[in-house]
């Protein structure tokens, strides 16, 4: 793997700069991309003084000319880009008969309309390469629905519908797509975010709902993240890889 780049978006943080962190211990190259280059920042610090190399990048995803100028500095680092993860995303609770089209728009621009942009511009190296790791993170929320999240649950929906398509039309050129889609972990500006709104005696309830009974972490996201992104995953695609405890079933 020490010939692949990989770029990750939300990489500053959480379950993104976990996944970093893991693919560049791979010797894979990292382009740790978020809203600002400063905050990626200590996230390459601590791939560089582990040995491997990664670059820091600053793009909106929902904004095509910026996720192009991010891909074209990585690209300039590292070469072709082989491996993506679509981490980055918003969230947001709001009873569905105060929904505002607004809202609705801005959750499908950044959660889905991102992961689409960030895949189309990547893609073109993937395919003059004949090989390709395209890794979405989903939500269980759009497994089960989730209530007061009908925007953020519908948009993970079409994460998982996005990612079986892709996995059908460009697993003739060598390149798998699959998805992750995370219960609740600990420790990230999502998970945090959605328990100031449910309340502790949620997460404790949550937590002790499952056979493995405690809170995910990011690290565990990251595993599974690695493992698709491998050579070893080369027969697997179009699959949604539930890493959530045992939470789901």
């Amino acid at each position: 793997m020490s010939k692949k780049v990989a770029l990750v978006t939300g990489a500053a943080a959480g379950i993104g700069r976990a996944i970093a962190l893991r693919l560049a211990r791979d010797g894979i190259a990292i382009g740790v991309l978020d809203l600002k280059k400063e905050a990626c920042a200590p996230v390459v610090d601590e791939i560089r003084a582990a040995g491997g190399k990664a670059v820091a990048l600053a793009g909106d995803i929902a904004s095509r000319a910026s996720v192009q100028a991010a891909a074209d500095e990585l690209r300039a680092a590292f070469g072709p880009i082989n491996i993506v993860v679509n981490n980055a995303g918003i969230t947001g609770f709001v009873p569905f008969m105060e929904l505002t089209d607004a809202q609705w728009d801005r959750m499908m621009e950044v959660n889905l309309k991102g992961a689409f942009i960030v895949t189309q511009i990547v893609l073109p190296d993937m395919l003059a390469q004949g090989w390709g790791r395209i890794v979405n993170i989903s939500s269980s929320s759009a497994q089960s629905g989730a209530a007061t999240m009908a925007h953020y649950s519908a948009a993970k929906g079409g994460i998982i519908a996005l990612t079986k398509t892709l996995a059908q039309e460009f697993g003739p050129h060598g390149i798998t797509a699959n998805n992750i889609p995370p219960r609740f972990v600990m420790n990230t500006v999502m998970s945090e975010e959605s328990f100031k709104h449910l309340g502790q005696d949620v997460r404790d309830t949550w937590t002790n709902n499952g056979p493995i009974r405690r809170q995910g972490e990011p690290k565990d996201i990251a595993g599974a993240c690695a493992w698709l992104a491998s050579d070893e995953a080369g027969y697997v695609t179009g699959q949604t890889i539930g890493v959530n405890g045992g939470r789901y079933i």
